[in-house]
């Protein structure tokens, strides 16, 4: 058995920091759903930005909204206007073909790598 990327979002700008929310990251329910993403599933959140790195899981976010916030205190490690990765793991045995989503600048879904 080993962990495989089985999704992830790449290129995503932070929109929101808020400390005063119970952690996780909201993402826009688009870009869940085309990474194949769950809500409440664990995350490996990476930043562009400063190369911060953090685990935290998924709130769907109202869709076509292009949120992507940083909730609790998430917030102190990575800020608004950031360009972060997303992933998400699977434990299998066998090979996973990963839903790969770039941006755009609004954190619309671009394309499929």
């Amino acid at each position: 058995m080993r962990w495989v990327l089985r999704s992830k979002i790449h290129k995503a700008t932070v929109t929101e920091a808020n400390l005063n929310y119970i952690g996780s990251i909201t993402i826009d329910k688009e870009l869940v759903d085309k990474a194949g993403l769950w809500n409440h599933e664990k995350v490996l959140v990476t930043s562009i930005s400063t190369g911060n790195r953090l685990e935290t899981y998924v709130l769907e976010g109202e869709r076509g909204s292009g949120i992507i916030r940083l909730n609790g205190p998430s917030a102190h490690l990575i800020k608004k206007g950031e360009q972060i990765i997303v992933m998400g793991f699977e434990l299998t045995d066998k090979p996973v073909d990963a839903k790969v989503v770039l941006v755009g600048s609004k954190n619309e879904f671009a394309k499929y790598l």
